[in-house]
């Protein structure tokens, strides 16, 4: 028995003693989080922004599998918040959908969540009408024509079938009671609000695809309500994609279970807790590299040096630099690269790794070097 053949089965309960302490805690460090991001300037504030953003959309795909170019992303994402930033690269139409749909949700949190704006959402993620090479219904909930809308894995001839979701014919007054909830005041917490409200609308899976992404978009959206600002700091998706073979694990023993959601809120909240943690490791990286490009400053270095540092403290870069890596990235010749690498070896800005000849290799400096 699927937990929406429930009668009522909406109207969701639970043990309000069991999460009183985890959401207490989760509260106190998101507390914690915005008071030192308060502390920051305007540009570190919205550079942090920028990096959290761009990960929640990246990490929100790759849970379904889909895996967008973060350098599109973080350019897409520049140019819609008039970010001035280097490196501004083209984005595709994939890139720009999601971009778009993000933004709205968490950039313009208190305007309503109507019916109208979820189709635009989804429309917006799938800009040539097709999922794959299969064509869907866009803009619009599924339809009786599509079947059963099933959540199954395994070869076929030995699928197991995870979850059925309501039919189509119900599709138009569960969303509705959906919108009028999430619009409506009550006494819930809003951070519970935004657990209760990615299981109800992902549980009534009201498109032919994108339901996870739009899930996620909401709860972000109530996660900003709940904050009280448009910035992001901290990422739920980044944290869920961690997490993913629990995430969908929870998801189906709610979804086999009964409206008493203890159990998923409880989870919800150990990962949305875990998100605001790591948000800190993001927080770190920011100061550190305000603190390095304040050093280097003094002293400016060339732009062929600036475009290579600044690959370097971008999250995608991998492995440490050498000659070779440095000439490709500069697009100038090695003797030019060596000769650049020397020079911020001796300012202190890269330190070379144990090793020597071919293995020669640098990193950045920390503060503790």
């Amino acid at each position: 028995m699927w937990i929406h053949e429930h009668q009522n089965w909406s109207n969701f309960t639970w043990d309000s003693e069991t999460l009183f302490c985890k959401l207490a805690d989760i509260r106190y460090r998101q507390g914690r989080l915005f008071g030192r991001m308060e502390g920051l300037g305007f540009e570190l504030k919205r550079e942090a922004s920028l990096i959290t953003l761009t990960n929640d959309i990246v990490k929100s795909s790759a849970i379904e599998g889909e895996n967008l170019n973060p350098e599109e992303v973080r350019s897409s994402i520049a140019r819609r918040l008039g970010i001035d930033t280097a490196g501004l690269i083209p984005a595709s139409r994939d890139v720009e959908g999601v971009v778009e749909m993000m933004l709205d949700a968490t950039q313009n949190f208190s305007k309503e969540l109507t019916k109208g704006r979820l189709f635009d959402w989804q429309a917006a993620l799938f800009p040539t009408g097709r999922s794959g090479m299969q064509r869907i219904t866009v803009g619009g909930w599924r339809t009786i024509d599509t079947g059963p809308m099933q959540v199954v894995s395994g070869a076929i001839g030995r699928e197991k079938i995870h979850f059925v979701a309501p039919g189509a014919e119900r599709l138009e007054k569960e969303m509705a009671d959906f919108l009028s909830w999430f619009a409506g005041k009550s006494d819930v917490d809003p951070v519970l609000k935004a657990g209760i409200a990615h299981l109800w609308f992902v549980t009534i899976h009201p498109f032919d695809d994108g339901n996870g992404r739009i899930a996620r978009a909401i709860s972000d959206m109530a996660l900003a309500r709940a904050d009280g600002i448009s910035d992001r700091f901290y990422s739920l998706s980044t944290q869920i994609e961690s997490e993913r073979k629990d995430y969908y694990k929870q998801l189906e023993k709610q979804q086999c279970g009964t409206p008493e959601i203890t159990g998923w809120l409880e989870w919800f909240l150990n990962c949305l807790g875990h998100a605001v943690s790591s948000a800190e490791i993001t927080l770190g990286k920011v100061l550190f590299k305000a603190q390095l490009w304040d050093k280097i400053n003094r002293n400016p270095v060339n732009e062929r040096q600036r475009l290579v540092i600044n690959r370097m403290l971008e999250d995608g870069f991998k492995g440490h630099m050498n000659t070779s890596k440095y000439a490709k990235l500069a697009k100038c010749s090695t003797d030019t690269g060596l000769r650049d690498i020397q020079e911020l070896k001796a300012r202190g800005i890269f330190i070379q790794n144990p090793g020597g000849g071919r293995s020669t290799s640098y990193r950045l400096a920390t503060e503790a070097e």
